[in-house]
């Protein structure tokens, strides 16, 4: 039930990349859900005839995103926009932060008059020697997403600052998206940014401690994740290839949403 103080938004678009689309909160029949649907079926059990629409595509660039996803998003008209984007572009051996920056500008600027309430989020980082070497960046990206909010109004989810997110137990064993679990706090983050009373107040507390793994595990797992996740991503950046290449967005158009359950 909306509550006389809660915003009134009746339809919502996700733009963005891999964490968008819900990577790698795996259902049965092989698709992915995500924090974008989670939030969705919040918003639709509690406002009928809400209408959802996700454009979000793995792998995609902030160029990309500005390219195939921004416009399609701005002409739909929807209550809230998300964006999320620039992080693939970080991670890259080779990045112009410059560039970064006024693609994620153009983005806002076409974005943030086509709705009511456009969502700006400070990714996740998971703890790590590998977030450390890309850190600079990351948070070169997250003051730019800071200071965009500022200027046309935007909503930012710090998810980035959530101790919880940082948990290595909470993203998957590629090291690159969250657990189910991951995603399910990141769609409370955003149900309570949009104005929604909570309904998990301890999203941002950490899991409870559990024993660490022991070193023969740890091993096992990294060499795992080498083999599996480590050197495929090596080599598509080598080959200027994409895990998203030739794969449609998630839910292309803006219908009412029907899903599964929150």
């Amino acid at each position: 039930m909306q509550t006389n103080s809660t915003p009134l938004y009746t339809s919502l678009v996700a733009v963005g990349d891999s964490f968008t689309e819900g990577m790698s909160d795996l259902l049965p029949d092989g698709s992915y859900r995500g924090w974008a649907d989670l939030l969705s079926a919040r918003m639709a059990a509690r406002t009928p005839g809400f209408r959802y629409a996700n454009l979000a595509v793995r792998g995609k660039l902030i160029g990309q995103i500005v390219d195939e996803q921004v416009p399609v998003a701005a002409a739909m008209g929807a209550d809230v926009i998300t964006l999320v984007g620039g992080l693939n572009d970080t991670l890259r051996p080779k990045c112009d932060m410059g560039r970064v920056r006024g693609l994620l500008t153009e983005a806002v600027e076409q974005l943030a008059p086509a709705c009511k309430q456009l969502v700006l989020m400070r990714s996740p980082g998971r703890q790590g020697p590998v977030l450390e070497r890309f850190r600079p960046r990351m948070e070169e990206l997250f003051a730019c997403v800071d200071e965009l909010a500022a200027r046309h109004g935007a909503m930012v989810v710090d998810l980035y600052g959530a101790p919880s997110l940082g948990d290595p137990r909470l993203w998957d064993v590629d090291r690159l998206h969250l657990t189910a679990e991951g995603h399910r706090r990141v769609a409370e983050a955003v149900w309570q940014q949009l104005g929604h009373e909570p309904e998990d107040t301890e999203w941002r507390t950490p899991i409870p401690a559990t024993a660490p793994p022991g070193w023969v595990d740890r091993r096992v797992a990294d060499v795992r994740f080498t083999r599996q996740y480590l050197l495929p991503w090596i080599g598509r950046r080598l080959t200027g290839r994409s895990s998203g290449d030739g794969l449609p967005a998630k839910r292309p158009e803006l219908l009412p949403y029907e899903g599964p359950a929150a």
